[in-house]
């Protein structure tokens, strides 16, 4: 599984989708990812990949960490995966 399916596995069981439902360019809040399901998801992202997100759950807006779509937290984490191996 590659890190993109991998990120979606994630996000698919957090949101109790089918991974095939998800579509890189939706808001996770049209996935019903609710504030508490975003943290748990978070959660869930930092133990697969072994990472450590940015995320101040008390301010989600002020954070470099990009939450804005599917596509844009696959490339978040995959940067953050990088940087971790370098």
């Amino acid at each position: 599984m590659d890190l993109r399916q991998h990120v979606i596995a994630v996000l698919a069981e957090q949101a109790m989708l089918d991974p095939g439902d998800i579509d890189g360019s939706q808001p996770l809040a049209d996935l019903g990812i609710d504030s508490l399901a975003l943290v748990e998801t978070i959660f869930a992202l930092e133990e697969a990949f072994d990472i450590s997100i940015p995320f101040n759950a008390n301010d989600p807006q002020v954070m470099s960490f990009d939450l804005s779509s599917v596509d844009a937290l696959v490339a978040a984490v995959s940067d953050l995966v990088a940087k971790k191996a370098a």
